[in-house]
């Protein structure tokens, strides 16, 4: 409940038809998001701790409006979307508008690739884009 009442209240503060490209929120020029963990390789077991990790910006809950921020949204098996719209919010696309540093996450076994963009307090992308090197994980149950 409280998930949708925050997506409720974001979706309000948005621009019809959500932000556009040349209202894009500068990112700062050393910016860099990685992962903490797991590693680009690595085998695990669920659940599976994600850590993430953010140098040269700082973290603040999506809707929040303060220079040099955003927060994390984690990209689970796809590549990263159009970086001129607002991020997707589906299984693929998982947002942490909550200012989210870790999450604990399922996946089936296999292998999977991870990658981190950084989003604004719109859930847009900064301009220049603040991305991780996409990492390949296996889960073996």
């Amino acid at each position: 409940m409280k998930k949708m009442l925050l997506s409720l209240t974001l979706a309000t503060m948005m621009p019809l038809g959500g932000a556009l490209a040349s209202d894009a929120t500068p990112s700062a020029p050393d910016a860099e998001v990685y992962f903490i963990s797991p590693t680009d390789g690595a085998t695990v077991t669920n659940p599976i701790t994600v850590r993430f990790g953010l140098k040269g910006m700082g973290i603040a809950p999506a809707g929040t409006e303060r220079e040099n921020t955003g927060h994390h949204h984690l990209l689970i098996n796809t590549d990263i979307p159009p970086l001129d719209e607002n991020i997707p919010m589906d299984d693929q696309h998982v947002h942490f508008g909550g200012g989210q540093t870790e999450t604990t996450i399922k996946l089936a076994p296999g292998q999977h690739t991870l990658q981190l963009l950084l989003g604004d307090m719109y859930h847009l992308p900064h301009d220049p884009a603040v991305f991780s090197q996409k990492i390949t994980i296996t889960v073996t149950e």
